[in-house]
This record gives C-alpha cells, sequence and structure tokens, in this order.
C-alpha cells in the first residue's frame, strides 16, 4: 500500500483549493469549513486528490459533475474507491446537482455519515 501523502501531487492540491468548483466553494465556505468537526479541502490521499476530508470520522467527499455518470469515469471511480477504502476510509459521493437543488438536505446527509463514522470509530 502506498504512502497515504504523496508529496508529488502538493502543488497540484494547492491548484485545486484556489480553482475550486462553485459546488465545492458552496459546500466548503457554508457548511464544511465551520463544522464542529474539521475537514480539510482538495486533499492528498495516495495516488489521489480528494475533495473533502474529515480525518477524524475517516469520511470522503467527492463531488460528482456530469461527467462522473460516464462509463469510463464512473470504473476510474469505483477504483478510486476501493483504493481509499483500503486505507479504512469511507467515501459518499454527491452529485453536483444536488449541491445547487437540495443543499439543506445534502448538509444533512453529511452530519449523519460523520455521526454514524464517528459512532463506529468508538
Amino acid at each position: 500500500m502506498e504512502r497515504k501523502h504523496n508529496k508529488t501531487l502538493t502543488s497540484r492540491a494547492k491548484e485545486l483549493r484556489k480553482s475550486m468548483t462553485k459546488e465545492e466553494r458552496h459546500l466548503w465556505y457554508d457548511y464544511l469549513r465551520e463544522y464542529p468537526i474539521p475537514f480539510l479541502r482538495q486533499k492528498v490521499l495516495g495516488k489521489y486528490i480528494v475533495d473533502f476530508y474529515c480525518a477524524q470520522a475517516k469520511l470522503v467527499i467527492e463531488l460528482d459533475g456530469s461527467q462522473h455518470f460516464e462509463p469510463d469515469t464512473m470504473a476510474k471511480d469505483v477504483d478510486r474507491t476501493n483504493f481509499l477504502s483500503d486505507y479504512d476510509l469511507t467515501v459518499i459521493r454527491i452529485p453536483n446537482n444536488e449541491i445547487s437543488q437540495n443543499f439543506d438536505g445534502v448538509c444533512e446527509y453529511i452530519d449523519r455519515a460523520v455521526k454514524q463514522s464517528l459512532s463506529q470509530l468508538r
């Protein structure tokens, strides 16, 4: 298994933090940044950069645009999820349109996922 942090991706992660999608910005600035359990954005984990990461809850949040519903990308997402699962991380995927159409529901979903994960870790 690769190390969890991959220094070769650090500069790319910094670039991605500066150029977040509007959905990433909305979720970060309007919810996750002030969430009581710390989240990081554009976190390097092995050979991937994940959208949002909560170390305490062992949780990864990925926001998926329409390209993630194409067969090739879906297969890559399965590989990515399996890779991250090897680190005992739970990956939740949220379609971008849910951020704009059901933001409160997305926030409730994330909150439940964090609380469930934390309760299982105790």
